[in-house]
């Protein structure tokens, strides 16, 4: 009953987090006219100070102070704080310039370059459906690549800066939350330094208008609650749920894109998003098999395992 219990809540916070980034791109057309390294130098800004609020109250500052003073952990989330930086502004201006499809498809074919990246650096071996599954995103992209001569590089940056942000996360041993924090403490000196500098030419949107001000700083919320959610998530559900709601955030960017801001969508997005649609029902399937291959395997029910 516990574990059905912990289960049902692990969705919920699943839906929200997940659900949060699909509807994001309403929260960023509502504040467009403000330029995208400002969203972004708030967004960090706003961010840090929510979590620093939620680290008190859940009494977990002892390992962010840890981390800080551990040069290794420190060195690899300075790096992810730039990866994920990259990350947020290409979003932005993605957004911001009416290509919320090409988001979706950034963040659909995301699990895939996860794959590849753990192929290349981890040496992770890739079995058979996987590289099949690779093999159908690629052709999507390159459909894609045919119809507008031009490669979807905002789709791309997002779906690489991801995976490498999910890389170097997957390399250093801190919990989401404490990572963020981290990671907001790397980035908000930049990002004063940058709102001071707009500050000076009175070009600072922040202080323009009490409607955009009060807009911006939710900025910090729609950062944060979702990846608390995320990480509520994780301890409950096993990576496999976890991966299976993970396409609820492209799918929602998606309809939104198509239904909501009537972006183009003809005959060659929907061959291209086939591909990778096909892709991904693939590759969730081979890693269902593969996850009860192993719950079937004698190490799997060791009797002096944790259950």
């Amino acid at each position: 009953m516990e574990r059905r219990e912990s289960g049902t809540t692990g969705a919920l916070y699943a839906l929200g987090a997940f659900g949060s980034w699909g509807f994001v791109p309403l929260y960023f057309k509502a504040v467009r006219h403000v330029g995208p390294l400002e969203v972004l130098a708030l967004r960090s800004v706003w961010a840090l100070v929510l979590v620093s609020v939620f680290l008190v109250v859940r009494g977990r500052w002892p390992s962010v102070i840890a981390a800080l003073r551990n040069p290794k952990v420190l060195g690899w989330l300075t790096l992810s704080a730039f990866l994920v930086a990259i990350n947020w502004l290409v979003f932005i201006w993605a957004v911001f310039t009416d290509r919320v499809l090409e988001t979706s498809l950034g963040y659909y074919i995301n699990p895939l370059l996860n794959v590849v990246l753990g192929t290349l650096v981890l040496k992770e071996r890739l079995r058979r459906f996987q590289a099949v599954a690779v093999g159908l995103a690629t052709l999507g992209v390159a459909v894609l690549v045919l119809r507008s001569g031009t490669i979807p590089w905002a789709a791309l940056t997002l779906g690489v800066s991801f995976a490498c942000y999910g890389l170097v996360r997957k390399l250093v041993p801190v919990k989401a939350v404490v990572g963020m924090q981290i990671e907001s403490l790397v980035l908000t000196p930049v990002a004063l330094g940058y709102l001071v500098f707009l500050g000076s030419k009175n070009e600072l949107a922040f202080l323009a208008a009490p409607g955009d001000a009060l807009l911006l700083i939710l900025s910090g919320a729609i950062t944060a609650l979702p990846l608390i959610s995320f990480a509520e998530a994780a301890q409950r559900l096993t990576l496999t749920t976890l991966g299976f709601f993970q396409y609820l955030a492209p799918s929602v960017q998606f309809v939104l894109a198509v239904a909501v801001f009537r972006e183009a969508f003809d005959l060659p997005h929907a061959i291209a998003f086939g591909f990778i649609w096909v892709a991904l029902a693939g590759y969730s399937m081979d890693g269902r098999l593969d996850a009860w291959l192993g719950s079937r395997t004698p190490a799997s029910v060791n009797p002096g395992a944790p259950r």
